[in-house]
């Protein structure tokens, strides 16, 4: 029986540097990529340091091309010869600022990966798994996935909600297929995707901080609830969502009488 595969897009840092980290933990056999080849070489490197090259495979790939997604899906194969589980986790976040004050450039690279970069994935991916007759793929929600809205996130809330909305409807789709179709929620994680958007001269700031010390978490404590979800997971349309609303009421509750703090 060989052993089990997974690939995450957008895994030279973050949390999909962490969701490698945990699926190597665990036994498996792991596709890192990253938009450029320098940074995807740097996460391999860091990753061998810690684990056998026997078990890592590390290719670039920039989501917004159709080809290069077929390119990494086929390279990942060949290398281990099943991709038992494939996280469409490649996203960019929101500059903080209002939508009108967005150049056009900067709202198509949030649509184009957001949205395109995923749903290619997701095509690609669940194609090649009918072919090899099993597999499971997950994508990555965040805000704005269950409708919430804020200012100067719009754009970014937009491209989760949109998200969301396509991968309820696949997994409808998909019901009758081989293949699991499912998402995943990690919450509000101390990565630069959060911390990088809010400028520290913003009036913002304040709240900003105060809200990320009461739900806020670092990326080695969400990734292995996150990888232990999708590895023991056999239903298709699962939500594996670490923040849930009961978990945030207790957050706020908590923070009367004992503060956390992640960031200044």
């Amino acid at each position: 029986m060989k052993k089990k595969h997974a690939l995450i897009t957008g895994s030279s840092r973050g949390i999909g540097f962490g969701l490698a980290t945990e699926f190597l933990k665990n036994g498996y056999n792991v596709t890192i990529s990253g938009t450029t080849e320098a940074s995807t070489k740097s996460a391999y490197q860091k990753l061998i340091n810690q684990f056998s090259s026997d078990n890592l495979f590390s290719q670039n790939c920039n989501v917004t091309k159709y080809e290069e997604v077929e390119n990494l899906w086929n390279a990942a194969f060949q290398k281990f010869g099943q991709i038992d589980i494939w996280v469409n986790n490649a996203g960019v976040g929101q500059a903080n600022k209002y939508f009108w004050e967005m150049q056009k450039e900067a709202f198509d690279d949030i649509i184009d990966i957001n949205i395109k970069g995923m749903m290619y994935g997701t095509k690609i991916a669940f194609e090649n798994m009918q072919k090899q007759g099993f597999g499971a793929i997950y994508n990555m929600e965040g805000f704005g996935s269950d409708g919430r809205k804020m200012k100067k996130l719009t754009v970014y809330g937009t491209s989760k909600k949109a998200l969301n909305y396509f991968t309820e409807s696949f997994i409808k789709e998909a019901k009758e297929t081989n293949v699991i179709l499912g998402l995943l929620s990690p919450g509000m994680v101390m990565t630069d995707l959060l911390t990088d958007p809010i400028d520290e001269n913003s009036p913002e700031r304040k709240q900003f901080v105060k809200i990320v010390n009461i739900l806020g978490d670092k990326v080695e404590t969400v990734t292995p609830f996150l990888v232990k979800g999708m590895i023991n997971n056999q239903k298709n349309g699962k939500a594996i969502r670490w923040l849930t609303t009961t978990k945030a009421t207790g957050r706020f509750f908590m923070s009367l009488f004992r503060k956390r703090k992640l960031i200044e």
